[in-house]
């Protein structure tokens, strides 16, 4: 069909065109049917004259709709060329998400490409979370998610019960035009807005997380093994008499992976058992088609959307303690300069010996406590495991990779289910011991699979865009660095200057600028290696309980093992898909954080912070307070009586009169104003001389509106 477009050089009627198909009258429907799909695809589209034309023919642009919560928007094309800009009119006729035919029409004021809609091929949003409202006698429902501006019109019938101010679900019935608002359908009343736990409901439902696991995998699920059976030995090392054991955090309850380590002459053996799940899960299953549509585990504070029914994360497939469980395990030898000297991997049952914490390992190997009669046979292992971390530290350090520090925290939470406090969490050497050893294994696990020329999922993580890398040092130039590696910087280069940073007032902000240097890492078939860790292949394999990817390499594995080839999958597509759920997931545990901070400030209301200016933007600064671990933003509008010049290369703002400067990682004491749970925005304004009767004027003007 395309074919004959082409050829014939000019908008067909579909009588013509069936006429030159040789399309008989019994095929009419389906060749209707099969245009109305390449439509939806964006491959043809039918003009107002009924003709089928080629879009490419038409300067017809194939793009996604991105909206912003000001009405605007914009068309992401498919083909990766600059973005079109949509005014509030054009993007009254679509939502966030819709995909879409549009034609360049001009130029706007500020040299965007500007665009208009012909066509709307796919509408992305059959429900929509939000909360309902009525206004004169209208019910409507306004979208959580800000990037969706319209508000949805609700008719009378269609309330289902909801009263005014309330979280609904509501289906959209009729979408957006140019002339009428999306209508909807409210079908399901989540509650009140401060209720303990919406935040998460709200979430789910945002950012559309799969939450309920299909019937089919529910079933598949009760059929399964309450425990490791006699049969499942089969092909499978013993190694129950190993005493291996999980570290974890106290709150942990799923469990990937048991660690062993011992001496060997000069060298170790190290040993990570990791919990065989694609024993259990089978290529194409019910629960293959749910963890793969989930991705991975989304962790929320207090709550876990596992990537596996509980029975298996939590149960079958979790190396609890004091059970025989089927383990995939990567057994190493490692020098005493941290090199991997040789590696096995091999099926095998396993017994974990104990459940062992961060804390209560690193209070037994630093001599702060004695571990109780239980545990002291364990500990010589451990400090087996503490020497071939500090060997594999070494080899980390040679290597160059990349060590941001950074602060983790966590939310100590009340009866009533709200922040109570949020408290730093501290890292000691033997989280690090675990993530050392979990790498070593990863990185085994994609050097098997490159030798054995076996199609995977690699962990990709690029290194500076050239534009990046030019910002980056022209930052450092103001500070008297330079990061070596001309064209073509490596980790290594990264780590130097990290290294002669250490210790400086500065430090801070100069980490920050090098992180934001960096591209984010995702899955990819194509090894091109993984920069910020300085290996040349890298790939996920310890975390199969809840990373969809780890599962799939679990799978690779196990067909070399028994010298197969793994039937071609679309990796390309699956690693696309798999890094979209782990950005989903991201986005709505900040979604969650951020709604539990905002309500947490409502009664700090006009309290003074000291803090960190975080980001700079164009509007302003965010701070994040030292004390609270709470981030906020100044408004451009709170700096003072000034114009102030956005400069994004050297992340401040300067005001034009007063030559005042503010900048990423300046220290600011601030006064919080304003904390709006329905946005999750909380406001400061700076503390000073003036500048405090000018937040509390502000204040004052907001308390009236």
């Amino acid at each position: 069909m395309l074919e004959c477009l082409a050829v014939q050089g000019a908008p067909l009627e579909l009588d013509k065109l069936c006429q030159l198909l040789d399309i008989a009258g019994g095929e009419r429907e389906l060749f209707e049917r099969r245009i109305g799909a390449m439509q939806r695809d964006g491959q043809v589209m039918v003009n107002r004259r009924g003709q089928v034309c080629l879009p490419d023919k038409l300067a017809l642009i194939k793009g996604r709709i991105e909206g912003h919560p000001d009405g605007f928007g914009f068309v992401i094309p498919d083909d990766g060329s600059a973005d079109l800009f949509l005014s509030p009119r054009e993007m009254h006729q679509v939502l966030h998400g819709d995909r879409v035919l549009a034609r360049e029409s001009g130029v706007d004021r500020r040299g965007r490409r500007e665009g208009k809609i012909v066509e709307v091929l796919e509408r992305a949003n059959a429900r929509i979370v939000g909360r309902y409202f009525v206004q004169h006698g209208v019910g409507f429902v306004v979208a959580e998610n800000r990037r969706i501006n319209q508000d949805i019109l609700i008719p009378p019938e269609a309330v289902a019960g909801a009263q005014a101010g309330q979280v609904v679900m509501v289906e959209v019935v009729a979408p957006p035009s140019k002339n009428s608002e999306a209508v909807g359908r409210i079908i399901d009343v989540l509650g009140n807005y401060a209720d303990p736990g919406m935040e998460i409901e709200i979430a789910l439902r945002k950012h559309i997380l799969p939450f309920e696991f299909s019937p089919q995998a529910l079933g598949q699920t009760r059929k399964l093994p309450k425990t490791v059976r006699k049969i499942d030995y089969e092909g499978r090392e013993d190694a129950t008499s190993l005493p291996l054991v999980t570290i974890d955090g106290e709150t942990a309850k799923d469990f990937d992976d048991a660690v062993y380590c011992e001496r060997q002459g000069q060298n170790f053996r190290l040993v990570v058992a990791i919990a065989d799940v694609s024993h259990y899960v089978e290529t194409g299953s019910p629960l293959d088609g749910d963890a793969y549509e989930r991705g991975n585990s989304v962790y929320f504070p207090r709550r876990v959307i596992p990537m596996l029914p509980e029975a298996l994360s939590n149960g079958l497939c979790s190396l609890n303690p004091r059970v025989e469980r089927l383990a995939m395990v990567c057994d190493m030898t490692v020098t005493r300069q941290g090199n991997i000297k040789s590696y096995r991997f091999y099926p095998a049952v396993m017994y974990s010996h104990a459940r062992l914490t961060y804390n209560q390992v690193w209070d037994w190997l630093s001599g702060a406590a004695a571990p109780d009669a239980g545990h002291a046979a364990l500990l010589p292992h451990l400090q087996n495991l503490q020497a071939v971390f500090q060997a594999l530290l070494k080899a980390r350090q040679k290597r160059g990779a990349i060590d941001f520090e950074s602060v983790e925290t966590r939310m100590v939470f009340d009866d009533a289910g709200k922040i109570e406090r949020i408290v730093p969490v501290v890292r000691n050497d033997a989280h690090r011991l675990i993530e050392e050893c979990m790498l070593a294994a990863n990185v085994c696990a994609s050097d098997l699979l490159k030798k054995k020329k076996q199609p995977a999922l690699y962990r990709i993580h690029e290194g500076p865009t050239p534009e990046k890398l030019e910002a980056l040092r022209e930052f450092l130039r103001e500070f008297g660095f330079g990061l070596g590696g001309g064209d073509n910087p490596t980790a290594k280069d990264y780590a130097v200057l990290l290294e002669q940073v250490k210790g400086r007032p500065d430090a801070s902000l100069l980490q920050a600028v090098m992180l934001r240097s960096l591209k984010q890492a995702v899955y990819s078939p194509d090894n091109v290696g993984h920069f910020g860790l300085a290996y040349e292949q890298y790939t996920h394999f310890t975390s199969p309980i809840r990373r969809y990817p780890d599962l799939l390499i679990h799978r690779a594995i196990k067909a070399v093992l028994v010298g197969e080839k793994l039937p071609k999958l679309k990796l390309e597509e699956v690693g696309a898909h798999c890094s979209m759920t782990e950005r989903r997931a991201d986005e709505a545990s900040r979604d969650v954080e951020a709604w539990l901070k905002t309500y947490f400030m409502r009664d700090r209301i006009g309290e003074e912070f000291t803090g960190t200016v975080s980001a700079v933007v164009s509007f302003g600064l965010f701070v994040a307070l030292d004390d609270v671990f709470v981030e906020g933003l100044v408004h451009v509008s709170e700096l003072g009586q000034d114009y102030y010049r956005f400069d994004p290369a050297h992340h401040s703002l300067l005001g034009e009169r007063t030559g005042k400067r503010f900048r990423l990682a300046d220290r600011l004491r601030v006064r919080v104003m304003r904390a709006d749970i329905e946005t999750s925005k909380i406001d400061f304004a700076l503390v000073g001389e003036d500048e405090a009767q000018r937040a509390q004027a502000s204040a004052r003007k907001r308390r009236k509106s």
